[in-house]
């Protein structure tokens, strides 16, 4: 079958019957026709022409530009998903990926914010008294208060709050939905932006909007948090995603069960959450070389 039509099949697959997200969806293709414009280069046009010594090749090609382990591995996944699409719709019969090894990519634990920097949030002045003002306090408390991803929080509706009940309906991965509770002094500031939101603008379903109100963008989002969180933080990182983490590593460092962080955080599996045990234990380490008798001694 020729390999252009197989990867035409599999975007229509992830698309419409497995349903990912539109980015999640060019991630793949891009990965794939770019795998695809390689083996064109290397004269093998159909299915059957490829083996693990193609894919390895390509892969090398790809650390060889310098790319970083992470990327690699993470064009390889996409490889490995669509060669399982096509064995069990029984177009290939062996599995190409059991011989690639992905390279290795080393250990790096979560960047998260200073309970103390995210503290200035909540101070007074550090955002205009406007509109768009208290829409952007409103987002990063939520970020940081919820744990959600940026892309859930682009896509809450008004009614995606219950304030009477004091929980949040997030619509995840997968158009899986989960429940996160609120404390009250955040249903508070939702109900306060919503009635601003109706007197500044005609109605929108949406929760967060630009000037114009329109449903805001990841983008949008992401220019947030870097505009404020750059002048409140010198985490070596800043993005929407280090509130995620800062959320996780908040709660375990003032005993959080690790199966309630990862129900709340959306993650299918528990080792997804484990990670910020790891960071706990950093946690741990920095406060005993700063405040025991012999931990000061060892630094």
């Amino acid at each position: 079958m020729p390999l252009d039509e197989c990867i035409e099949r599999f975007r229509n697959y992830i698309a419409t019957e497995r349903r990912l997200a539109p980015g999640t969806v060019r991630n793949y293709m891009a990965d794939l026709e770019d795998f695809a414009a390689w083996l064109a280069r290397e004269e093998v046009t159909t299915l059957d022409q490829v083996t693990a010594r193609e894919v390895r090749a390509w892969q090398m090609e790809h650390m060889d530009r310098g790319e970083v382990p992470g990327t690699v591995k993470r064009r390889l996944s996409s490889l490995s998903s669509f060669f399982l699409f096509l064995r069990r719709r029984g177009y290939l019969d062996t599995d190409i990926m059991a011989k690639v090894s992905p390279p290795r990519q080393p250990k790096r634990l979560p960047v998260f914010f200073k309970e103390g920097e995210v503290e200035h949030l909540y101070d007074e002045g550090i955002f205009p008294d406007d509109f768009l003002g208290r829409r952007d306090r409103l987002m990063l408390r939520m970020l940081y208060e919820t744990g959600i991803r940026r892309s859930e929080l682009a896509n809450l509706q008004e009614h995606s709050a219950d304030l009477s009940a004091l929980t949040l309906k997030v619509l995840g991965k997968r158009n899986k939905e989960r429940i996160i509770p609120i404390e009250s002094e955040l249903a508070h500031n939702i109900l306060e932006y919503i009635a601003l939101k109706g007197q500044e603008m005609r109605e929108s379903p949406w929760l967060f909007v630009d000037r114009k109100g329109r449903q805001i963008t990841v983008g949008e989002i992401y220019r947030t948090v870097k505009k404020y969180m750059t002048r409140l933080s010198n985490a070596d990182r800043i993005s929407p995603h280090v509130f995620r983490h800062s959320f996780a590593t908040h709660i375990l460092n003032e005993g959080g069960n690790i199966q309630a962080i990862k129900e709340l955080l959306g993650h299918e599996d528990l080792a997804t959450t484990e990670v910020y045990t790891h960071v706990t234990r950093e946690h741990l380490k920095d406060v005993y070389k700063h405040a025991h008798p012999r931990g000061r001694k060892l630094k």
